[in-house]
């Protein structure tokens, strides 16, 4: 296990210098957990944390990923080859040219994987192009054309969708970005927000853009590229905060 270093003033320094990596990564992704909601956008960082959702973007270049653990929000910099903390504590851990990051692990371009703490985790053959930690606390990864459950390497579908969903018992994917749960789907159509039931009835739809949307608690929370974040009750009905 690698030790994790306290990220200074001059190691922020030296992450500003350091040279940006060519990645598939995408342009605009979120990640949400009992903590709040964390986003890249255009490769700027950002973190913001119940109840407050107040954003904090650290000066950090080219991320290409952002994910949460242990509490933490983790950002992605494969130019310097690491891992690094959004706010609290400030930590780096060495983790090589980063593409994605889910709840438990970082994945390089090779496929091979690191955990937050710096130890060798199970990876994926290949490039991932996008993964996620499911409700069973399973990591799942869309990798040369199939939904595959990381640690076994089960083909899970073989005819994947473009968006990961969480559900509370793994890992689906979709057309659009969502998140499943109990009270029901929570999507992003491009236009709208909408809560669905299990047969794909709208239940619930209010106007918005293209984002991303999770859980945080009980609350229903989106991101929109720009960093707008909104926050929802169960039903769609807006809490401001």
């Amino acid at each position: 296990m690698r030790r994790l270093l306290p990220l200074s003033l001059c190691t922020l320094s030296l992450l500003a210098c350091a040279p940006t990596a060519t990645t598939r990564a995408p342009s605009f992704d979120a990640a949400f957990s009992e903590d709040g909601a964390t986003w890249v956008d255009g490769g700027r960082a950002c973190v913001a944390r119940a109840p407050s959702y107040r954003a904090l973007c650290p000066a950090l270049p080219s991320v290409v990923a952002v994910a949460w653990n242990g509490g933490d929000a983790w950002a992605a910099v494969p130019g310097a080859g690491l891992l690094v903390t959004l706010d609290r504590a400030a930590r780096s851990v060495t983790a090589g040219r980063v593409v994605a990051l889910s709840n438990t692990r970082a994945y390089r371009e090779d496929g091979s994987a690191v955990t937050f703490a710096g130890a060798a985790a199970t990876g994926v053959a290949g490039t991932p192009t996008a993964v996620a930690t499911g409700g069973d606390g399973q990591d799942y990864a869309l990798l040369a054309g199939t939904l595959r459950r990381v640690e076994d390497g089960v083909i899970v579908d073989r005819a994947p969708r473009p968006a990961l969903r969480v559900t509370p018992t793994g890992v689906t994917t979709a057309d659009t970005p969502g998140v499943v749960t109990g009270a029901g789907t929570y999507r992003l159509t491009g236009t709208a927000l909408e809560r669905v039931d299990a047969t794909g009835r709208v239940l619930a739809s209010v106007p918005h853009g293209p984002g991303r949307v999770g859980l945080v608690g009980t609350e229903v929370v989106t991101v929109s590229p720009g960093g707008t974040v909104r926050v929802f009750d169960v039903n769609l009905t807006p809490l401001s905060r």
